[in-house]
C-alpha cells in the first residue's frame, strides 16, 4: 500500500470532521476521492499531507509514518490544489523552476525537469509570459506543471479542471492519464462525476468523516437501488394510470410532471418491454423514450443524499 490511514480522528471544537477514518491507496492507481461539502474530504487530505494535526490515528506513506518533518516522503509527493498557487511576478518558466528547485537540488537536472514539465503541459511558447497574461486554462496547466515538475511518485489533484474550457479540460485529463502511465499514483478529487468515471480505477466516497463506499465504478453501481431509469416525453397520464405504472414489476420511484414521465427501477429485467406493453394496452400515446443505466452521479446522490451541505471540512 502506498498510503494507509487507520482510525483517523479530527475534531474542530465540537465538530467531528473525521470519525475513525480508514482508507488505503494502492500503488499505481488513480483513486477518486469523493464526498459532499463537509464530508471530511479536504480535512483528510490535509491530515495525510501533515498540513493539519489530528486527534488520533496513524498515517503511513510509502510504508513509513507520515509526520510534518518527514521530508524524505514529502520530496516524493506532488500537490495540485484547486486554487491556483503561482507567483504573479515570475514568468511561467521561473514559476516551474522555483517549485521544482524546492525538491531537485542538482541544477542541470532541475533545468531538464522544468523543460519536460513545460512540454508536458504544452506551455513552451508561453515560457516567458507572466501568469496575468494567461487564460484560465493555461493557468491551470501552469499550476499542474508546478506541482509535478519534480517527478513525484504520489500526486494529489484537487479539482484541477475547475472553470476551464473543454479543450483545456481534455488536455488536463490526458495529461493525468499519461502521468499515471509513467508510474505516478494519483489521488483525484472532483465534483465532475464524468471525469472520475473516465479516469479512476477505484473510488472512495466519504460522508460524515467516514468511508461510505469504496470500489470500482461498476462495483459502486451494484451497491445502489437504482439499476435502470426510463424517461418518456410528451405523455399524458391520469392519476389512476400513474398508480398502475407504479405497481409494475421493479418500479420503486415514479415522477410525472409537465407531460414527462421518469421511472426508476431496481432491476434491468424486461422493464421497458413491460412498460410499453402497458401503454399500448391502454392506448396511451407518447413521444421520445430513452433509458439510462446508473451513473456515478446516481451513486453519489443515493449514498450521500440530495440535501445541500455547508462548505466546510
Amino acid at each position: 500500500m502506498l498510503i494507509k490511514v487507520e482510525n483517523l480522528v479530527k475534531r474542530y471544537g465540537d465538530h467531528l470532521a473525521l470519525d475513525h477514518l480508514n482508507l488505503e491507496v494502492k500503488e499505481g492507481e488513480i483513486l477518486g476521492l469523493l464526498g459532499p461539502n463537509g464530508s471530511g474530504k479536504t480535512t483528510a487530505i490535509h491530515c495525510i499531507l501533515s498540513l493539519l494535526t489530528y486527534d488520533k490515528g496513524q498515517i503511513e506513506i510509502f510504508g513509513q509514518p507520515m509526520r510534518p518533518n518527514a521530508y524524505d516522503i514529502k520530496r516524493q509527493i506532488g500537490i495540485v490544489f484547486q486554487q491556483v498557487a503561482v507567483f504573479s511576478e515570475l514568468t511561467v518558466q521561473e514559476n516551474i523552476h522555483y517549485f521544482c528547485s524546492l525538491y531537485i537540488k542538482d541544477k542541470a537536472l532541475c533545468k531538464q525537469y522544468v523543460q519536460e514539465a513545460m512540454r508536458f503541459v504544452e506551455l513552451e511558447e508561453y515560457a516567458n509570459f507572466l501568469p496575468a497574461k494567461l487564460s484560465g486554462g493555461l493557468l491551470r496547466r501552469l499550476n499542474i506543471a508546478c506541482g509535478i515538475a519534480h517527478h513525484p511518485r504520489l500526486i494529489f489533484m484537487d479539482e484541477p479542471t475547475v472553470a476551464v474550457d473543454p479543450q483545456s479540460r481534455n488536455a488536463i485529463l490526458q495529461g493525468i492519464r499519461q502521468l499515471n502511465e509513467q508510474g505516478a499514483t494519483i489521488i483525484y478529487t472532483s465534483h465532475y462525476m464524468e471525469e472520475v468515471e473516465q479516469l479512476c480505477s477505484r473510488i472512495i466516497i466519504l460522508d460524515h468523516g467516514q468511508v461510505a463506499a469504496v470500489g470500482s465504478k461498476e462495483a459502486l453501481k451494484e451497491m445502489i437501488t437504482l439499476k435502470q431509469k426510463v424517461s418518456i416525453d410528451q405523455i399524458t397520464l391520469t392519476p389512476y394510470q400513474q398508480a398502475n405504472i407504479q405497481k409494475l414489476p421493479h418500479v420503486y420511484a415514479l415522477d410525472y410532471a409537465h407531460e414527462r414521465l421518469e421511472i426508476k427501477y431496481n432491476s434491468q429485467e424486461h422493464c421497458l418491454v413491460t412498460l410499453l406493453d402497458y401503454l399500448e394496452a391502454n392506448h396511451i400515446t407518447y413521444g421520445r423514450v430513452y433509458t439510462e443505466m446508473p451513473t456515478l452521479n446516481d451513486v453519489f446522490l443515493e449514498m450521500t443524499g440530495r440535501e445541500l451541505r455547508d462548505d466546510h471540512a
